[in-house]
């Protein structure tokens, strides 16, 4: 059999055909665009390769669409008739096996049959990236970066991989809370990959959680090779670059990328709405006005918050519907949510809790109930990290926890989340945190001339 750039046995036998395999495999780990196109062509060359279904069908999966789930089945049907014929590798069957689990509602399962294919071949570095991302979709931080720790002896010198993989043990460091060696480790990887956005933003994630936002816009700016070729990814990293301008003050500039760049292209993809909306949320708690942005974005949400494929979603569409006050549209998202966290999966373990009381208190803030807010946000915020995503992305819902406990004066409660969110930045004090804690303090100064009278 001849073998794939991860060093993994392929049943194809058309070298071109492993060429654009490859080129799936690159533009999966760079985040390029190229990825879709050559996969389009593999399946032109190979109408019957099993692992170009389940590649259709999980990535598929992965954008949230309710549309996309017909999709990502209908590549599982196609996969399995190809895995009837014969011929597949153990990896292959393993990558249609991993398809078929999370259309059963079994992520956790399809992450485990990922497992089992780095048990075949540990420098299988695209079957190391799938779990790497499902376990980022539903919040399994640890598990990310045990993934990649077990496979990184693999990843040596001559592996022609090895910056991807340096990146995404980067981030699972990050996302735990080791910064110092999450950000040695994704410079490294730059240099063996300077294409790698995954890495760069890695690295990225570190400056905004540790405040050292002039280092984190000129990683940005010094490494563009990095994230200018990528899909809508680069949104993300434009988001990002928004986000430490934000933390140095500079609203105009913020609000200059969320038009030019963020949300240059509006798209419905959720990933880049959910740069967008809680981008807003994180200014309008920072009392900036931000004109009619909410209007385009409510528009958005209401077309796809019947979706329910993640609670991350689900939540970021809340947000703009609580921001332009379509308290009914808010009202009946409520529950459908409520509805779908009634089911049996693990997706619905996720609606149920943390999903159904912080979107209630989404809802709340947005009609001002402070109280209401504070309590539902306050219950659901131990589970925050099982909704998916990553700590800079789930800090939105952190601050508007806080800002809800802030303005229902529950001052000891609120420093308590204060205090936890600034111990898990390693004892940095971003702008957000300094600003609540002096309003703390004033608050508890005026009652305490309250008293004295």
């Amino acid at each position: 059999m001849l073998n794939d750039i991860c060093t993994c046995e392929v049943s194809l036998t058309d070298p071109d055909a492993i060429m654009e395999w490859n080129g799936v495999i690159l533009g999966i780990l760079s985040h390029g665009q190229s990825a879709p196109v050559h996969l389009g062509k593999l399946l032109e060359r190979a109408p019957d390769y099993a692992l170009a279904y389940a590649v259709k069908g999980l990535a598929s999966l992965m954008l949230g669409r309710r549309e996309l789930v017909e999709v990502a089945s209908e590549a599982n049907r196609q996969a399995q008739t190809c895995l009837q014929a014969g011929g597949a590798t153990p990896r292959e069957r393993l990558w249609c096996a991993a398809l078929d689990a999370w259309l059963r509602g079994h992520p956790s399962v399809a992450i485990a049959r990922m497992e089992d294919a780095l048990l075949l071949n540990p420098a299988d570095t695209i079957s190391m990236k799938l779990s790497h991302g499902i376990r980022f979709i539903i919040g399994d931080n640890h598990g990310m970066r045990r993934s990649v720790e077990r496979v990184m002896h693999a990843h040596g010198e001559g592996h022609p991989l090895r910056g991807y993989a340096l990146g995404c043990l980067a981030f699972g460091m990050e996302e735990t809370g080791q910064y110092a060696d999450a950000e040695r480790t994704g410079l490294l990887g730059l240099q063996y990959a300077p294409d790698d956005a995954w890495g760069l933003h890695a690295v990225t994630h570190v400056y905004d959680m540790t405040h050292r936002t002039d280092a984190g816009i000129a990683l940005i700016n010094s490494n563009v090779s990095a994230w200018d070729h990528c899909n809508n990814f680069r949104f993300h990293v434009w988001w990002h670059k928004a986000l430490l301008h934000l933390d140095q003050g500079d609203v105009a500039r913020v609000l200059d990328l969320y038009d030019s760049q963020i949300r240059y292209e509006k798209t419905d993809d959720y990933r880049d709405f959910s740069n967008a909306s809680s981008l807003l949320t994180r200014l309008e708690l920072e009392g900036i006005d931000v004109g009619n942005r909410w209007t385009e974005l409510a528009d958005v949400a209401e077309t796809r918050s019947a979706d329910g494929c993640l609670v991350f979603a689900d939540l970021h569409y809340m947000l703009a519907l609580a921001g332009d006050s379509r308290t009914d549209a808010a009202t009946r998202m409520m529950a459908r949510v409520a509805y779908d966290a009634k089911g049996h999966d693990e997706m619905a373990l996720i609606m149920d809790n943390p999903g159904v009381a912080a979107a209630e208190g989404l809802a709340a803030f947005g009609t001002a109930n402070y109280g209401t807010a504070f309590a539902k946000l306050r219950s659901a915020q131990p589970r925050f990290q099982m909704m998916g995503g990553s700590h800079a992305q789930r800090d939105v819902f952190e601050r508007v926890t806080i800002e809800a406990g802030l303005r229902a004066g529950n001052l000891n409660a609120t420093e308590a989340l204060l205090r936890a969110r600034i111990s898990q930045r390693a004892g940095a004090v971003d702008t957000f945190a300094e600003k609540r804690l002096q309003m703390i303090a004033d608050a508890r100064g005026i009652q305490a001339n309250f008293a004295a009278e």
